[in-house]
């Protein structure tokens, strides 16, 4: 099954522009801050009241903790009862030199490699989708980064940091760009949602196999994403997935059911389906409105990149499409 929209076009950025970005909430000032490294920390119900404060952006060495290398988390909680826009994005600005950010618990971005497989992001900047039904909007919700720095300066230490709305994207898109899981090698199995994906990669997407540094895939591996149908889109019936730009094949699925596929069948240096945008029908019935779903993608590389590389990745109603579309470009 070819895409409903076949599209040449050019490379596009991995990530918007941060000047489409509109900030909705300010993160500047007094967040929470504890040296060394201990998962609960991500969680809501965590006591952090004993820990220090620190002035966020900045680096730590400037903020009393001068020559601290290593492990550290920061946190934050912040009220939502007055934000009624969707599709939010946590704007962290640049890192020194690997974080993962958490909001309510939940995994939502990452760039760099912790050790054993360390690898500095500090030249990245943090610019991370919120997923929908992560959010509590009517009360108080934790965001929790964790960040570890090698040598000189460490920590959040610059930028606009906040929570934005993209002012440019169209009405009732669901946005799914962000932390996947992903693995090497090909089962039947790992289309359906009963199969457990803990164990898997985390990847940041659109990205390149290669941002994992110490990955040995090739030829296929598999995407796979949890989410829950935002509710804005609960009533609407003409549903496409886009699944942006993806070097070199795939095979898409929703719940375990095929939704589209691209495959021009020629070899590296002829193919050109990694320069088309994947936009997917979405068959009635196999969304569920309640609960979690699931995205998997096949990904059949033929050498050199390979990946879901590009977006726009999203749910959208099919009379929206052209204008997410044209919004990348």
């Amino acid at each position: 099954m070819k895409s409903l929209l076949t599209l040449i076009i050019v490379i596009l950025p991995l990530v918007n522009s941060a000047q489409e970005l509109r900030r909705v909430v300010d993160l500047r000032g007094q967040w929470k801050f504890s040296i060394g490294d201990n998962p609960r920390w991500s969680r809501t119900d965590y006591d952090d009241h004993s820990w220090e404060k620190i002035f966020v952006p900045a680096a730590w060495e400037n903020e009393g903790f001068s020559g601290f290398d290593g492990y550290a988390w920061y946190r934050i909680t912040i009220d939502l009862r007055n934000i009624s826009e969707h599709n939010l994005y946590l704007v962290l600005g640049y890192i020194d030199d690997v974080d993962r950010a958490y909001i309510n618990g939940h995994l939502i971005g990452f760039s760099g490699s912790f050790p054993p497989d360390f690898y500095t992001a500090y030249k990245s900047y943090r610019q991370y989708p919120i997923p929908d039904g992560i959010l509590n909007r009517n009360g108080k919700n934790v965001i929790a980064i964790r960040v570890f720095d090698t040598v000189l300066e460490g920590g959040i230490i610059k930028g606009d940091v906040g929570i934005y709305t993209n002012k440019n994207q169209p009405d009732k898109t669901q946005v799914l760009e962000g932390a996947w899981k992903l693995r090497e090698g090909d089962s039947n199995s790992w289309k359906y949602q009963d199969y457990d994906d803990s164990h898997w990669n985390d990847i940041m997407v659109p990205s390149f196999w290669k941002s994992l540094k110490k990955s040995k895939i090739e030829s296929v591996g598999w995407y796979r994403k949890d989410f829950r149908l935002a509710d804005y889109l609960q009533h609407e019936e003409d549903l496409v997935l886009v699944v942006g730009l993806i070097d070199d094949f795939d095979e898409t699925y929703i719940n375990g059911v095929m939704v589209g596929s691209t495959n021009d069948g020629k070899w590296l240096g002829y193919s050109q389906s990694y320069r088309e945008i994947r936009v997917y029908d979405i068959p009635k019935g196999i969304l569920k409105k309640d609960g979690k779903n699931l995205v998997a993608v096949r990904v059949t590389d033929l050498g050199v990149d390979a990946g879901i590389y590009s977006g726009p990745i999203a749910i959208i109603p099919r009379a929206n499409c052209q204008q997410l579309l044209n919004s990348w470009r």
